[in-house]
């Protein structure tokens, strides 16, 4: 699959099959994460994989907009740690990177995924950090549940969503 299809296909996948994703596929798709590019390539971006089925039914309770994660194999989290980072106040735009980058790889291995913000919502945050023992210093910035999609037709269906009224040449 190229960049282009990866980009069209990509959905935000909230109902799994019960299939696992094998480790070596988790980590190919990690892999991918990190070659966002970053301010000074600082890369401040931790990756924490969570399976244990325990920690995801937790994830809910401090995170109201990630119920999907119940169903989910493996939740990845994206934290940003901005210690000792020339650039530290840059570390949401790359973690941001990361996420993206994630995703495209997700669907063009088949797998589904859906971005669910933490940060800067402090009782998100709180949450992650207690539940997965992240240092204060340490930033939970997203929530990428994946698994096998239910309907992987559905779920990776193309959709051109070009706007040209959005585009300003020159001046707004």
């Amino acid at each position: 699959m190229d960049v282009f299809q990866a980009i069209n296909k990509r959905r935000s996948v909230r109902s799994f099959s019960t299939e696992p994703i094998a480790a070596d596929l988790v980590q190919k798709l990690i892999a991918a994460a990190m070659q966002a590019p970053s301010a000074g390539n600082q890369q401040p971006w931790r990756f924490i994989v969570v399976t244990d089925r325990a920690k995801l039914e937790q994830i809910p309770k401090f995170h109201p907009y990630c119920k999907m994660v119940t169903q989910a194999s493996t939740a990845i989290v994206v934290c940003g740690d901005p210690r000792g980072k020339k650039w530290p106040d840059l570390w949401p735009q790359d973690c941001s990177a990361a996420v993206q980058n994630l995703l495209l790889a997700a669907v063009a291995q088949g797998v589904g995924a859906v971005w669910t913000g933490v940060y800067p919502f402090e009782e998100r945050m709180a949450g992650c950090r207690e539940l997965l023992s992240i240092p204060e210093e340490v930033y939970p910035f997203a929530i990428v549940p994946l698994g096998y999609p239910k309907n992987p037709e559905q779920a990776f269906s193309e959709k051109d969503r070009f706007n040209g009224e959005l585009i300003h040449r020159e001046v707004f």
